[in-house]
């Protein structure tokens, strides 16, 4: 078996990467979907973070209300640090019990695990390669803008609060060029997964 940690920036092509690789039969996890898993009610991560930010984040239906929860961190670096430090394990516990899953229904397979925060939560020794999505700032911006219209200043802040993508290429074993058409997108991803399919 095969563990491919895939990240990238904001509108880098992250997402379209793992969804163009699944479809050539890789089984991806989304690390944003573990991210909601994480704050099911009943889990340890839920009562954990009730219990470090209040029981005002508890919505009508049981939920964590992320609104509510994101008022509570965003801007403050050291409250968004004790919330990572109950739920990215969570999710890594979440990650790992799924990448064994796969490896026993096909001892063949290759996983895809996509997280934006991988390089930040340090999970980058959980594959055997790790592959970074790049775009250049200015055509993220108008992606981001065009996709979730928003405006110039709110996609910047968002970047602005990630990690650069030279951090990211620091540590990565391929990095995919993501400027131009979606063609010259798969044409990277066809040969790479050609590469490790051998």
């Amino acid at each position: 078996m095969t563990v491919i940690c895939l990240t990238g920036g904001l509108s880098a092509g992250k997402s379209t990467a793992a969804r163009y690789l699944a479809d050539r039969g890789a089984h991806v996890i989304d690390a944003d979907k573990l991210g909601h898993q994480a704050y099911e009610p009943g889990s340890q991560a839920y009562r954990e973070v009730i219990a470090a930010f209040g029981d005002e984040l508890i919505g009508e239906d049981r939920q964590i209300d992320r609104r509510v929860l994101g008022s509570k961190v965003f801007g403050k670096p050291d409250e968004l640090k004790r919330l990572t430090d109950i739920v990215w394990p969570e999710i890594r516990r979440l990650a790992e019990a799924e990448i064994k899953a796969s490896l026993k229904s096909d001892p063949h397979a290759v996983v895809i695990l996509e997280a934006a925060v991988l390089i930040e939560a340090g999970w980058q020794d959980m594959g055997d390669e790790v592959w970074v999505t790049v775009v250049d700032r200015e055509v993220a911006i108008e992606r981001c803008m065009a996709r979730d219209g928003l405006s110039r200043e709110a996609v910047e802040s968002r970047l602005d609060s990630q990690i650069s993508n030279e951090e990211r290429t620091a540590r990565a074993d391929l990095v995919i060029e993501n400027n131009g058409e979606a063609d010259a997108l798969t044409a990277q991803l066809d040969a790479a997964w050609a590469r490790i399919r051998g």
